[in-house]
């Protein structure tokens, strides 16, 4: 048997047999190795955006003029979006993670901060494979006890 095909055995090619074609995995090769993955960035902003929000101690996500915004947008779409407050930046194999919380009054920011970024991290890291490299929070405001939700649902003053 020879290590080379032939033009007569039906390649038109001669390339020695067992070696890799340029953009060809061998027989042998893993799945992961046969093709390409892409993240959009979006799909890391909504991870994100879901772990955070399952970490006690945030009121919610965004700025204030993006909460104020978000509010109007998620009554006109009927759906609240789950990345606002949450900016990536994503590579072939990092990503870097920017959120913008509300916290609770009364809980340790310190502490919560580690929790949010435990979250983030396990989250992303599980679900993309990717090295999350930072992830920055920006306390934005402290969401007091007495202080009404302007981005929750509630009975208007007029009917």
């Amino acid at each position: 048997m020879s290590d080379i095909s032939s033009p007569a055995a039906g390649g038109s090619d001669s390339h020695p047999v067992g070696k890799s074609l340029p953009g060809q995995a061998s027989p042998g090769a893993t799945a992961g190795t046969r093709g390409r993955t892409t993240i959009a960035d979006s799909v890391v902003e909504k991870i994100a955006g879901m772990a955070v929000r399952e970490v006690p101690g945030i009121h919610s996500l965004g700025s204030g003029v993006a909460r104020t915004l978000g509010a109007v947008t998620d009554k006109v779409s009927g759906s609240p979006s789950v990345a606002r407050g949450v900016k990536v930046e994503v590579g072939e194999r990092q990503a870097a993670i920017d959120l913008d919380v509300v916290v609770e009054y009364g809980v340790s920011i310190v502490d919560l901060a580690a929790d949010v970024r435990t979250s983030v991290i396990t989250a992303v890291e599980g679900m993309t494979g990717l090295e999350v490299v930072e992830v920055n929070l920006a306390v934005d405001d402290v969401h007091l006890p007495d202080e009404e939700d302007t981005d929750e649902e509630g009975e208007g003053r007029v009917q």
